[in-house]
């Protein structure tokens, strides 16, 4: 038994990481989850400027990704209509009305120029063995931009999630740029389906945000929605409002959708209803508003991690300087390397090093014929096997065309351009930052990319309470006489609610409790009060109970703060007869007494407010020592 308790725990774990590093959860330093890293490992491969099947792509990364064709397409297809880093041609859905895309043998697609600039560079990218050990796939890639701010990400992994928002790119990169600099900076989101966010509470990434549609009110007999909040489409946002006008909470005619390449709903209000009175219970009653709460959840380091906004600029901006240092020093020494191998090209040709090598008869003796024809020129010794075996190899038709001036000109091109390379290195920062201006106008000259225009409008705005939007016209009746309470009873009518309203009522034994709207429910007869249960009225009102106890008048008053609901509160003890309840402060009451011998008094005036207010559980007040036979409000 414990041998298999042992093996359960081990593979639950074994397949929880996995799920969370290998699935769900996106990469810090690349923003990317794994399927998406390989679709676009595969598409650098394919890469020959041309569209491909978008088939033909899904194919060619199944050599990497172990779960199918149609976990490949469907990532392939998020992936590329977020627009940055795959081209699209033909159908691939539309984000607004969440229509799907056609067929993968019907779409093409290819890797952008952005992102070979933020993610292609086979010389700094980690591989490793693909899931069946025949190829290599990369790790992570070396990027230069932060994809998972800009791409935004969601994910469920065990145990775990992510809830990642997408962020305006040149923002982004403008906020990296200050990083860069030491200045401060602050990011908020950016929806490709526009709308407004209040960003409040976005607490740097790890709170939450309100979102809402950007309604067009010039016309006070409709509402036209121009944009969407973030995570609805026309479908959601129209069957929302369809089932809010069904349930009675805002009165429209009808209801369009003339959706295009722009969002466009028409809602033709009712006759009565204008287009201001009915803002408010758009947002309260249907997806026009929503609440999103964020989870920047991260692989970092190989481990799940939480992190901000701030966090991930300024990572990303350390890796920037990193990515950017390395790979000016693989070109510095691949500029030097070229300078030698030309200096000694130059040298072997026009000081006819090679005629040297005509009497040898051994491949030891030619080497060594060639390093000896060196020995003169200090200045690029030792002269390796290496170089001996590369000038050899020097056709003769380039032996007899040589031209010394293009050689020399090509030397100092590449000596202007170490130079280059090593003012780079001495400004780091400042190239990083010239870099990113770079990225910048590439987005600002793309009009896919709406030139990186936002689209999405910030601003702070009062969530809508739905309890004050709801308005108050249910008929809540009771029937004294059978005892039942509800909006299905046939009696009297004992207040007009809402459905949110809660009820407060008052049994005739003197205990009280609180309920929701009933359609029908038995509650008693001749209950003593009903009414609107409302804790901030409640807490500052004053129940006056007047009861009798074997003959004998007492008096109990008090407050009610809270409460469960449907539960009872006995406030009395068992076996009483309630003569008023009051939830008036102050008022003025006459007790009659049982007529007896030698007693003149007969009745005697009361002042509730002489009495002090006590708690729920305090015991009542005896008001006389003898029996009362009635009782008078005055």
């Amino acid at each position: 038994m414990a041998t298999v308790k042992n093996l359960f725990e081990r593979n639950f774990l074994e397949y929880a990481s996995y799920v969370i590093r290998d699935r769900a959860i996106p990469a810090l330093d690349d923003g990317l989850k794994p399927v998406q890293r390989r679709i676009l490992h595969s598409l650098f491969e394919m890469d020959d400027g041309k569209f491909h099947k978008v088939a033909n792509v899904v194919g060619h990364c199944m050599q990497y990704h172990p779960h199918g064709d149609a976990s490949i397409g469907g990532a392939l297809v998020v992936l590329a209509n977020k627009e940055f880093f795959i081209d699209r041609q033909g159908n691939f859905g539309n984000v607004f009305t969440g229509d799907e895309a056609s067929a993968a043998r019907y779409i093409e697609c290819r890797a952008t120029a952005l992102a070979k600039a933020a993610f292609y560079n086979p010389k700094l990218t980690e591989m490793a063995d693909s899931y069946d050990g025949r190829n290599r796939e990369p790790v992570v890639f070396p990027a230069k931009i932060p994809a998972v701010l800009v791409m935004g990400a969601e994910g469920i992994a065990v145990g775990m999630s992510t809830k990642i928002l997408p962020h305006n790119i040149i923002e982004t990169l403008e906020a990296e740029k200050k990083c860069l600099r030491g200045e401060s900076f602050s990011l908020f989101p950016d929806f490709p389906t526009g709308g407004l966010v209040d960003i409040s509470d976005y607490k740097d990434g790890n709170g939450k945000i309100l979102v809402r549609a950007k309604l067009d009110l010039s016309d006070s007999k409709r509402i036209v929605i121009r944009e969407l909040p973030f995570g609805s489409t026309t479908e959601t946002l129209i069957n929302s409002i369809e089932s809010a006008a069904k349930a009675g909470r805002i009165k429209i005619q009808s209801i369009s959708d003339f959706t295009a390449e722009q969002v466009e709903i028409e809602i033709k209000l009712a006759r009565g209803v204008y287009s201001q009175d009915t803002v408010d219970s758009l947002f309260a009653w249907t997806d026009c508003e929503q609440s999103i709460s964020v989870n920047l959840l991260v692989i970092q380091d190989n481990l799940p991690a939480v992190v901000t906004i701030t966090d991930i600029i300024r990572h990303h901006a350390a890796q920037l300087i990193r990515i950017l240092t390395q790979e000016l020093e693989i070109e510095q020494q691949e500029v030097q390397n070229e300078i030698r191998s030309r200096t000694l090209e130059k040298i072997f040709i026009e000081n006819r090093i090679f005629e040297q090598i005509e009497n040898r008869k051994t491949i030891e003796g030619i080497e060594q014929a060639v390093i000896a024809g060196f020995e003169s020129f200090p200045k690029v010794l030792p002269v390796t096997k290496e170089d001996v075996e590369r000038l050899l190899k020097i056709p003769i038709r380039r032996l007899s065309l040589y031209d010394s001036s293009k050689a020399n000109a090509a030397v100092r091109d590449l000596n202007i351009r170490l130079k280059e390379i090593n003012t780079y290195l001495h400004d780091i920062t400042g190239y990083a930052i010239a870099f990113l201006d770079t990225i910048i106008e590439m987005v600002k000259k793309n009009p896919d990319y709406n030139h990186g225009n936002r689209k999405t409008i910030v601003g702070t705005f009062e969530k809508i309470d739905i309890k004050e939007v709801a308005k108050r016209d249910i008929q809540l009746k009771y029937d004294r006489e059978t005892g039942y309470l509800g909006t299905a009873v046939a009696g009297e009518i004992i207040a007009t609610v809402s459905s949110f309203d809660r009820i407060l009522l008052f049994r005739n034994n003197g205990s009280y409790m609180v309920i929701e709207i009933p359609e029908k429910t038995f509650i008693g007869e001749n209950a003593w009060w009903i009414g609107i249960a409302d804790k901030e009225i409640l807490a500052k009102t004053v129940w006056t109970i007047i009861y009798q106890e074997s003959g004998f008048p007492y008096i109990k008053r008090c407050t009610i703060e809270s409460w469960i609901m449907n539960r009872e509160y006995p406030l009395l003890p068992d076996a009483v007869t309630v003569l008023h309840l009051d939830n008036r402060p102050n008022f003025d009451f006459k007790l009659s007494y049982t007529a007896k011998p030698r007693s003149k008094i007969t009745e005697e005036t009361f002042k509730a407010e002489d009495f002090p207010v006590k708690s729920l559980k305090a015991k009542a007040l005896k008001l006389s020592n003898r029996e009362s036979s009635g009782i008078t409000i005055l």
